[in-house]
């Protein structure tokens, strides 16, 4: 890549209440603690150490309440916007007027790294659209206890990394479809028949892989779309429920002590 890339950080808040935050006096689930810090501000934190990366854009319904957490103070080139009340409707609004890619992630995916964030840009520089994915053995090989929401496809079952790429706004039409459907995200057969009755069936009788499957989903709006397998399983764990935050607790508690001992 011949520039670094601007990314987005999705910070907003579900439409309800949001179990992790009972009893938290957070407001909001981008500052929620983990590991002493706000999870915003590792995801902001891994991002700003990637070489890759050029300004960072925060979304959030509130952006004002995240521009005033003291752990993102000290971050170069870091933007607040306000969003709406949907994720396809705000990535579209903040999308750049030309079709320069842009990274997405999520406040919650608070294991990123620089490391992940190459593997995946390295993977997805050819395509107009492309998400990160964790294929389950490489899970389970490490988190055995871990669960995730899984698309089964020949070849593997696969679970999303909230990493995307999008080159700038040819990927419009595919933002005003996901707006239609993106209630039903953690309903992965129900995304799949959103796109027809083929890559419904062609996924239930397994006849295809998740590569096969995605590459003829974006050619229903003449994009090139791609899934980039992620070699390290921490890339599909997010904060979603109190189990996964003692995952991640456990996580960087061991990340920890890896460091340390690389010093001794």
């Amino acid at each position: 890549m011949s520039a670094p890339i601007p990314a987005i950080v999705l910070a907003g808040s579900r439409p309800g209440p949001d179990p992790l935050l009972s009893g938290s006096g957070v407001a909001t689930k981008a500052l929620l603690p983990i590991a002493g810090r706000a999870m915003l501000v590792h995801a902001v934190e891994a991002l700003r150490n990637s070489p890759l990366v050029g300004p960072i854009t925060i979304l959030a319904q509130n952006s004002a309440e995240l521009a005033a957490e003291p752990g993102l103070a000290d971050f170069a080139d870091l933007h607040f916007a306000d969003s709406g009340q949907g994720i396809s409707s705000s990535l579209a609004a903040a999308l750049p007027p030309s079709d320069d890619p842009l990274l997405v992630t999520t406040a919650d995916n608070v294991l990123l790294t620089p490391t992940m964030i190459a593997e995946f840009l390295g993977g997805a520089a050819d395509s107009d659209v492309a998400v990160a994915m964790v294929e389950r053995d490489v899970l389970l090989a490490r988190y055995p206890e871990s669960r995730r929401t899984w698309l089964k496809f020949r070849g593997g079952w696969w679970s999303g990394a909230n990493m995307f790429w999008l080159r700038g706004r040819r990927v419009l039409p595919l933002l005003d479809f996901w707006g239609r459907i993106e209630r039903d995200r953690k309903k992965g057969l129900k995304i799949i028949a959103a796109f027809g009755p083929w890559l419904l069936i062609g996924a239930l009788l397994r006849f295809f892989t998740i590569q096969q499957g995605i590459a003829h989903a974006g050619l229903r709006f003449g994009l090139k779309a791609k899934v980039v397998p992620m070699s390290e399983p921490e890339a599909c764990i997010d904060a979603d429920k109190p189990v996964d935050i003692e995952l991640i607790e456990a996580i960087f508690a061991a990340r920890r002590r890896a460091a340390i001992g690389r010093l001794l």
